[in-house]
């Protein structure tokens, strides 16, 4: 078998529902599987699965054993030569598996391969790519000076910015939304450390990994949706959880010192006080025009009624159609993506194309009752039932 898909869901049932769509849909010419484990979700997301995708191994946690366990419980089931770890808050695209695979066949000393990952409104997440976050680093980032100073080698490596989003290369550590390695030196490695609860855990696999000689790889020539606020609440558990998986990491890889452990603490006090800070913000007002890409009016009809507002068909054989309407910068629109006519490739593809401050997405899955989407990577998404 080429490859083992592993999803690690926790209380994301319709994110959950789309993205194994999307999966299904990338491995429909492979020899490939998917594994879904459940953290012991208190949705519906087990019942959605049995229900909807009775083929797909479901492995049912009895309680939450967090995002290392979860996932190792995961790929211990798993046949492929390669496995994903994939977020169930994700969205890829129908040739997103055939890709990464290709170039992973062509790598000598293969560590882990990322992909460039872009958030619900089509803007690109520079954690796709990233530099081991020695002191300095983590200095460069809490300080904002790889901001200052994004072409300097001294101040670039925390988003490992010798490569820009759409280069493919060489990175230090890559985000565990999407990582795809070979099954054998996931277990070689221990796969993730159990003792890591989570946030920390794909920066300490990255780094074990390139301590064996391995090379690690962003690989963008696939874009991947990840809503991202879906799988990390900024709250206070939040902050509590960074700090310790943060002084996990430093605490396994590096020495000990006093300047160190001050340093650090101080460090993570600001980085985490920060991502509160933004998680908190507040969402964005609710669109005034509605276009759905589509051929099918009936659909658009009951999204008038349920919307409350008007919705503008846009049939997907007359693009041209969509530019004209995007003329209206003054107004707040969101595209509803109709996956019944439009692939998951060409929704990502619109996200990257179409992203503007003013402009918002959902996708209507195929088959699916509800559509879905983020306009905040810092956010809860939207789900709107179509019932």
């Amino acid at each position: 078998m080429q490859l083992s898909v592993v999803i690690l869901n926790y209380n994301v049932r319709y994110f959950l529902e789309q993205c194994v769509l999307s999966v299904q849909n990338a491995i429909a010419d492979m020899e490939a599987e998917i594994i879904v484990i459940d953290n012991h979700s208190d949705d519906d997301s087990v019942l959605m699965m049995q229900q909807r995708f009775p083929e797909v191994k479901l492995i049912i946690n009895k309680e939450n054993l967090g995002f290392p366990k979860g996932n190792n419980v995961g790929v211990a089931h798993a046949k492929g030569k390669y496995i994903c770890i994939l977020n169930p808050d994700t969205v890829v695209a129908e040739d997103t598996f055939s890709k990464v695979l290709a170039f992973a066949e062509n790598q000598t000393d293969l560590g882990i391969i990322g992909c460039k990952l872009i958030d619900g409104t089509g803007n690109f997440l520079p954690e796709s790519k990233r530099g081991v976050p020695t002191p300095w680093v983590a200095f460069t980032k809490i300080f904002g000076l790889y901001k200052l100073f994004p072409h300097h080698q001294l101040f670039n490596r925390y988003y490992a910015q010798h490569l820009n989003e759409n280069e493919t290369g060489k990175v230090a550590v890559l985000v565990g939304a999407f990582m795809v390695m070979e099954r054998n030196l996931y277990i070689e490695t221990g796969g993730f450390d159990e003792n890591c609860f989570m946030y920390s855990d794909d920066i300490d696999l990255s780094y074990r990994v390139l301590k064996k000689g391995k090379h690690n790889y962003y690989f963008p020539e696939t874009a991947v949706v990840h809503y991202k606020g879906e799988s990390t609440l900024k709250d206070e558990k939040y902050m509590k959880r960074f700090q310790e998986a943060m002084e996990f990491f430093y605490q396994k890889h590096f020495e000990k010192s006093l300047f160190f452990f001050v340093f650090i603490k101080i460090g993570i006090f600001i980085f985490s006080f920060i991502k509160m800070f933004q998680g908190k913000q507040k969402q964005k007002h609710a669109a005034e025009k509605y276009i759905l890409y589509s051929e099918n009016s009936i659909l658009c009809d009951k999204l008038c009624f349920i919307l409350k507002n008007k919705v503008e068909l846009c049939h997907i054989k007359k693009e041209k159609m969509v530019n004209s309407s995007l003329v209206f910068r003054d107004k707040r629109i969101e595209i509803i993506l109709d996956n019944h006519y439009i692939s998951f490739k060409k929704c990502v593809e619109i996200f990257e194309t179409l992203k503007d401050k003013s402009i918002t997405f959902k996708i209507l899955p195929k088959n699916a009752n509800f559509i879905i989407g983020s306009d905040s990577r810092n956010d809860r998404g939207q789900i709107v039932k179509i019932e």
